[in-house]
Formats: structure tokens, C-alpha cells, sequence
């Protein structure tokens, strides 16, 4: 069987550059999976998603990589509760238990950082389904870049 590719849209490959509205906001990606910000507060966060059939992987239910994004992206904005503005940092490892499929409506992302050691963060969350039952378990570790932007500009933001 030979399969037909998708329809090119000609853009750009990068390197992108992307400006945030706020320090707690959504960058492309999460925008494009309809993520929303439901609590963000003091190293903890909660954020929902909608399972439309674009995140549907071949058995119909909602793909893991989908939940992935949403659990590390709930803890990155656990994380951006407890750092200054424009702070660069990024997930280093992941790891995640898959514990029942989604197979509709609205998934929700519950999110703590858990430790903070120098420069280093780790988070944990749990995805949860409309009948409040946990479909996710994960974790991860983030690391704060040693250069931050002011040092990079000569101290100027």
C-alpha cells in the first residue's frame, strides 16, 4: 500500500524566535493543542486540554505524546511560578506511566515542583480524565541554564 503525503505548507525550519506575552503563557505549541491555564500559584499549576480527533492516535484514543506535552507543560508552569522572568530553563528527562486510555472530552493536568536543588527542578503531575480518574503519571527534571539572558546582553534585558 503506498501512502499519499500530507499537503506541503511551505514554512520556515528555524531557527524561530519566539516572544512570549507573559511570563505565564502559552508559547506555538501548547496554543496549538488548545492548552489553558486553569491555576498557576506558588510552585503548583493546573491546566485542561480538549481531546479532539486531531490527537487521536490509530485505536482512537487520545495519543500519549499528547498527554506527555501536557503534563511536562503543566510543570513548566509550576516551575515559572518560582522563577524570575525570562529565566532560561528546560526539561532534561521525563518519565511517565501510562494508566488508562482517553477516550474523550477534556483532559486535566495537576502539577507540583516537588525539589529544587541549586539548579535543578523537579516536577511531578497527573493527568486526569472528565471522571476524575488519574490516565497519567509523571515526572521529570528541569534544568536552569547557566547563562541567562542579561548576562548574555551584557546585563541588559
Amino acid at each position: 500500500m503506498q501512502i499519499k503525503p500530507a499537503t506541503v505548507v511551505h514554512r520556515s525550519t528555524g531557527p524561530h524566535t519566539v516572544k512570549m506575552r507573559e511570563w505565564i503563557a502559552f508559547a506555538p505549541f501548547e496554543q496549538l493543542l488548545n492548552m489553558e491555564i486553569v491555576a498557576s500559584k506558588d510552585g503548583s499549576a493546573t491546566l485542561r486540554m480538549p481531546f479532539y480527533q486531531d490527537f487521536a492516535q490509530g485505536m482512537g484514543y487520545m495519543h500519549g505524546g499528547v498527554l506527555a506535552s501536557l503534563a511536562d507543560t503543566a510543570v513548566m508552569i509550576a516551575i515559572k511560578t518560582l522563577l524570575g522572568p525570562g529565566t532560561r530553563f528546560a526539561t532534561v528527562s521525563m518519565q511517565m506511566d501510562f494508566l488508562r486510555p482517553v477516550k474523550q472530552g477534556m483532559v486535566t493536568a495537576k502539577s507540583e515542583v516537588v525539589e529544587r536543588d541549586g539548579r535543578q527542578l523537579r516536577g511531578r503531575a497527573v493527568v486526569y480524565n472528565d471522571d476524575h480518574e488519574p490516565v497519567l503519571e509523571f515526572s521529570s527534571l528541569f534544568k536552569i541554564a547557566r547563562r541567562q539572558p542579561a548576562e548574555e546582553n551584557g546585563g541588559e534585558q
